[in-house]
Order: C-alpha cells, then sequence, then structure tokens
C-alpha cells in the first residue's frame, strides 16, 4: 500500500485541515481518498481518475469545491478608489452585477496575484483569488478614509458548476430564466431561507457558472444540484482535472505559469503582467495605480520573456521542457511551464515563456519521455497559437445551446 509522504511524516497531518462547507458530500465521493491541501482546507486532487473527471466537464458536467478560495467583501464610498489604486485594470467601468479578471503588482511591476472582481451595488464589492491577501488590501487601503475589507472566506460557501449541461441543470433545479445570464454576469435566486448568487464564470473555458450561498445552505444547495443534475451527467472533480481544462483554456495557474512577487526569494523570479501575456489587463488611461511607472516603462521597453500558446509536434507531452532556437539545441530561448496531450484538440500543448526577441521563431522543443521502462529524448517544432486551445461557442451564447 502506497501513502504519500505527509502521511508517512506525521500520520495527524490531515487532521489539522479544516473541511469544506460541500466536505461531507465530497467524502462519499472520493473513492480514493486523494486529498491535498488548499489555503488550510482539505481538498480533492481527484475522486476516482482525473482523466474521466476531466471528459465529465468537457461532455456533460461537474462541481468544483471553490470555498478555499479566499473572498474579501470590501465596501464604502471609497472601496472604487481603493481598488483603481490597487489593481491595473479600471474598476470604475465595471457595471453593478458584472465581473471582471484582475491582476495587482508591487510598486517595480510584478505581479502580486490574479482574481476577479464582483460588483454587487454602488458601494460594494467581492474580490476573490487564489491565496490569502487581507494584509496587502489593508496596505492598499491606507490613506483611503470609507473602505471596509472584511474576510469572508470561510463565510461564503461556492461551488464551481462546468460543462455542456450546466444551465440545464441549474434551469431543472429551478432558477428561473437563468439561460439569460450573460457570461461575467451576475443573479440571485431564492433558495429555502436565503438565496443562491450565480455568476457565469469558471476557470475551464467552457459553459459554468459559480455558484454562492451562505454556509447553511451549502449541504440542501448541493443536494438539489445533484438531483437536477442526475441525468446530465454530474460528477465532482478535483484539481487534478481543473489543471487539464484550464490549460486547454489557456488560462495561467500560480506556481506554474508565475510566481507571486511576494513570495519568491530571487530577484525577478516573479512575472509582470506583460510577461505573462496580460497587458490587456494593464489600463494606462486611469488615474495612479501601484506598478503603474514600472509597468510603462516596460511596455516601451517590452518585457524580457512573453508567455505564449504552443502547438508541438507529435504526441509526448512537453513537461518541463528547455525550447531551443535551433534543432541542434545550441541556443536556448525560454521553457515550458504547462504541457498536455489535449483530447478535445487533438493535439500536443503547452503553455511556455520565450525570450521575447525569439518569439518570430523558429522553436524546437527537447522533450524526454519513457516508455516501457527506457528514457528516450527528442526534439521536435513548435508552432505559436493565437487563440485559445479550447473555446467552443456555447461558452459566449445567451441562450446556451440545449445540450
Amino acid at each position: 500500500m502506497t501513502m504519500n509522504t505527509d502521511a508517512q511524516t506525521d500520520p495527524f497531518a490531515g487532521e489539522r485541515l479544516k473541511e469544506t462547507h460541500f466536505h461531507p458530500r465530497q467524502a462519499a465521493l472520493n473513492l480514493r481518498e486523494a486529498w491535498s491541501s488548499w489555503n488550510g482546507y482539505k481538498f480533492a486532487d481527484c475522486y476516482y481518475d482525473e482523466e474521466y473527471e476531466y471528459f465529465c466537464v468537457r461532455n456533460t458536467c461537474g462541481t468544483y469545491d471553490i470555498c478555499p478560495m479566499q473572498k474579501y467583501a470590501i465596501s464604502g464610498s471609497d472601496a472604487q478608489a481603493m481598488l483603481n489604486r490597487m489593481v491595473t485594470r479600471d474598476v470604475s467601468k465595471l457595471k453593478e452585477n458584472r465581473v471582471t479578471y484582475v491582476c495587482w503588482c508591487t510598486d517595480e511591476g510584478r505581479m502580486i496575484d490574479d482574481g476577479t472582481i464582483f460588483r454587487l451595488g454602488p458601494q460594494n464589492f467581492m474580490l476573490t483569488c487564489g491565496s490569502p491577501s487581507i494584509a496587502w488590501l489593508n496596505k492598499s487601503a491606507f490613506g483611503f478614509k470609507d473602505v471596509s475589507i472584511v474576510d469572508r472566506s470561510d463565510n461564503i460557501a461556492a461551488l464551481s458548476l462546468q460543462g455542456p449541461t450546466s444551465c440545464e441543470v441549474l434551469k431543472k433545479m429551478g432558477l428561473t430564466a437563468i439561460e439569460n445570464l450573460k457570461p461575467f454576469g451576475i443573479q440571485k435566486f431564492p433558495f429555502h431561507a436565503g438565496e443562491i448568487m450565480v455568476s457565469r464564470t469558471g476557470f475551464t473555458g467552457d459553459l459554468g457558472y459559480e455558484l454562492w450561498v451562505a454556509p447553511n445552505l451549502a449541504l440542501p444547495m448541493w443536494d438539489a444540484l445533484y438531483a437536477a443534475g442526475e441525468d446530465y451527467g454530474i460528477q465532482p472533480y478535483g484539481e487534478s482535472a481543473t489543471n487539464l481544462a484550464r490549460l486547454e483554456a489557456g488560462f495561467i495557474m500560480p506556481d506554474m505559469e508565475f510566481n507571486e512577487a511576494l513570495k519568491t526569494i530571487h530577484f525577478e523570479y516573479d512575472q509582470t503582467p506583460f510577461e505573462l501575456n496580460l497587458g490587456w489587463l494593464v489600463d494606462f488611461k486611469k488615474p495612479h495605480f501601484n506598478g503603474r511607472q514600472a509597468l510603462l516603462k516596460e511596455k516601451l521597453n517590452g518585457p524580457e520573456y512573453t508567455l505564449v500558446k504552443l502547438d508541438i509536434e507529435g504526441n509526448k507531452p512537453a513537461e518541463e521542457s528547455h525550447l531551443y532556437l535551433d534543432e541542434a539545441c545550441k541556443k536556448s530561448i525560454g521553457y515550458v511551464t504547462s504541457a498536455m496531450w489535449s483530447p478535445v484538440v487533438k493535439a500536443n500543448i503547452a503553455l511556455a515563456r520565450v525570450k521575447t526577441e525569439y518569439l518570430k521563431g523558429p522553436i524546437w522543443a527537447e522533450i524526454y519521455y519513457s516508455k516501457e521502462l527506457r528514457h528516450n529524448h527528442k526534439v521536435v517544432k513548435c508552432k505559436l497559437q493565437h487563440k485559445p486551445f479550447w473555446a467552443p461557442e456555447r461558452a459566449k451564447a445567451t441562450p446556451p445551446p440545449a445540450f
């Protein structure tokens, strides 16, 4: 029997992790007891098999527990100004009941984290992100008179529902006119003695929604959702399947495509939005924001590296591969950050950091792989991909097509 390293070191390590609001239902479905951790919570890496869960997301629908995600309520007459000072995007353009993707940086223009901002009212916002950010938020609020920041991470239960049948499941669950909700829109529905807030957002690149409820409604919502989804192939999926889906969508992941600037040790081992191909998130037309001067300089001079999408020859994933300007591998020009063989795209895909001066190519990847216990090596051509690998029409359609 195989045990993970942490369990061998400390058999009680898992007992110190908190359980999410959906854990009683998820534990019954986690046949392999494959748990990891996220922000102090016990979190599913997979339930049965990552490929099976991935195909559920692409062909039917699946649920992904986002309770461990950090959630901050930011309100007050200065809330918009404070957020606009912190993030690179212009928050003043965000309309009520809408969501937008943002990132924020140090004064040196190095990216601290990315996340989403929900505008719930004229002076009410919710910021979500992957890592704890309360200290940075409090620093960012310095000098603003009327702004309240409340960490609600443990007080909001959140579940992502992704896949082509997701809208049909919500309709059957009784969320009237959910099909009219546009991408990045927010709508509230009565549920039991409270309500469910639904946002048309997600991390898979497909049709999908995220459901936000009070903790006491978490299990009733799960039960209602799974009862409605019984005929639509609903299944839970974990972090491993999420990583496959987000790579096909071309979405970045911390600790893979970027290092959070406040956690790095080595100089410039973190990244900037321009290096991550997120220059479209940086709005120089708005008032001053953190990192503006450094980012403006980088825009004029160009970033040293640029994150790109690659379509790679063959079917051997280029995991942790180095990239070269020539087939002889004499001139190193970058490296792969994430790679996979994509079942839906039928292609060998990757995200990679390439030195900007060599983006016009050629680009060659050096791939090492095993076959029947023998180690193999080959050098193959790469082709730049400018659009997401996976972006079905249903992800943007309103209403989405019945499935």
